[in-house]
């Protein structure tokens, strides 16, 4: 991840490693289609998990599974 003058800037390695592992599962389980299209609603929990500081690969993927799942139940 690089840092300039205070500004962030995404590591899109990581972001796109925790999608593809989340939503390869999440599919696997019928929780997602499995159309090659992006699953705009868990991109958006990744990358706001992202921009809080969580910058490891599988405990992003695992989290976003836990709040898709949460969100999707309720």
């Amino acid at each position: 991840m690089l840092v300039e003058r205070g500004i962030q800037v995404m590591n899109f390695e990581v972001v796109g490693d925790a999608y593809a592992i989340a939503s390869n599962y999440l599919r696997k389980t019928g929780a997602i289609t499995h159309s090659m299209v992006t699953d705009e609603r868990l991109l958006r929990i990744i990358i706001r998990m992202f921009q809080h500081g969580e910058y490891n690969r599988l405990k992003l993927a695992n989290k976003a599974i836990a709040e898709f799942e949460a969100r999707v139940a309720a």
